[in-house]
């Protein structure tokens, strides 16, 4: 059995990221023939962006956007050239939000990460992800049919009929949310029927803390993580080596200050942006609104690509105080105004029936003078009062979080 599904996950970093930026012109090029990314990147020259630097000076797009601009725009917004029916499917997500599928074997990107989980090509696969309307069900049945598995289409619920099909079909591969494939079990241990085929999973769309993956684990699956959405399908997976989460081929992941579309410090959590090489349905610097950070170093699978730490929270903190929504781009605003700060967080608290703000600051040396301008700029960019605490470098946690709501 090999290890790794293809030559192109263990080859060279440098290599990867040659010929995914060799790639990302005609990419571009063939994105900014839609016109809501002609509008978008206009004055960009596709020739030029080859570079993570020269791809982070163009902006950001925001999923939080898109059921906006597909509203004004049906059904993508304007962001895809092709019609509709040049795609397989089209699909709906909440916003509402339009997804197509393209065309293509594997078009959804998962048979990396099913493999990495342990599925080989003739394995029997419970697909429980919903096959209705959205995307989930066909994004990890296609996966599996790309890697040579076949598929029970079996969609979440109904215990007792996903009892007679694994006693049937005696699939060993479960994908799911790890909730369901809990409850499949338990129920199965209840009514004594028998699951026991079923020894590898994937999981998606819900927390996998350590105790559940341990309990999967004592009950004899074997169960591993994948990180995706409805737009992008499978970004990042779990491999044997359980050390955080291995970037999908094909992709390109940044990870920028929330409210921004400026990179972090390596090692830093923020929002992830991806890009994608599909051509026929590109997405650029797509802000997802998730959190996370880079894992650096090398994983022990021997896969080469960026591992993160999987997803760490949401970065869309927006909160209102005294009746005004006060978003993370504001704080981001305020940190461009004062470079001598670090790290920014505007906790927000109730005091004496009213709401408070605090915006705590890093910096290497604290003024009096730095203080009352920082505070000046804090009502002038938000429109509210509030203190500014200056504190020392490294004080605040390293977690992603701009702004904290404690009421």
């Amino acid at each position: 059995m090999t290890d790794h599904y293809d030559a192109i996950e263990t080859r060279d970093p440098a290599e990867r990221e040659a010929a995914l930026f060799a790639r990302l012109p005609e990419v571009l090029r063939k994105a900014m023939s839609a016109p809501a990314y002609a509008n978008l990147l206009r004055g960009t020259d596709p020739a030029s962006i080859t570079s993570r630097e020269a791809l982070a000076g163009l902006p950001v797009l925001r999923k939080s956007e898109l059921p906006a601009l597909h509203k004004a725009a049906p059904p993508f917004g304007g962001f895809v050239a092709d019609t509709p029916g040049s795609f397989a499917r089209l699909f709906t997500s909440p916003g509402p939000i339009f997804e197509p599928e393209g065309r293509q074997a594997d078009s959804w990107r998962g048979a990396r990460a099913l493999f990495a989980a342990g599925f080989r090509e003739g394995d029997v696969v419970l697909n429980t992800f919903s096959y209705h309307l959205t995307p989930g069900g066909f994004i990890f049945d296609a996966s599996a049919r790309a890697l040579g598995c076949a598929v029970i289409p079996a969609g979440p619920g109904n215990t007792e009929q996903q009892f007679e099909l694994i006693e049937a079909y005696r699939p060993v591969g479960y994908s799911g949310t790890p909730d369901f494939l809990k409850i499949l079990l338990d129920a199965a241990a209840t009514a004594g029927r028998d699951v026991s085929s079923i020894k590898r999973a994937l999981v998606s769309g819900a927390a996998f803390p350590k105790s559940l993956q341990e309990e999967m684990k004592l009950r004899g699956v074997e169960a591993y993580q994948a990180f995706g959405t409805a737009d992008l399908g499978l970004i990042a997976f779990e491999t044997a080596a359980r050390e955080g989460m291995t970037v999908n081929e094909d992709l390109i992941l940044e990870i920028v200050k929330p409210g921004t579309g400026d990179p972090v410090a390596p090692g830093d959590v923020g929002e992830i942006v991806v890009t994608s090489l599909d051509p026929h349905h590109p997405w650029i610097r797509l802000a997802l609104g998730d959190l996370t950070a880079a894992l650096p170093g090398a994983s022990r699978c021997g896969r080469t690509n960026m591992r993160i730490k999987g997803w760490m929270g949401r970065a869309d903190q927006t909160t209102k105080v005294k009746g005004m929504f006060v978003r993370p781009e504001q704080i981001a605003e305020i940190g461009r105004r004062h470079p001598e700060l670090g790290r920014l967080r505007l906790v927000v608290t109730r005091a004496g029936e009213a709401d408070a703000m605090t915006l705590r600051a890093e910096c290497a040396s604290a003024a009096d003078a730095l203080q009352s301008d920082v505070a000046a700029t804090l009502r002038a960019v938000t429109k509210l009062g509030g203190t500014v605490e200056l504190v020392g470098t490294g004080s605040l946690p390293n977690d992603g979080k701009v702004i904290a709501d404690e009421r």
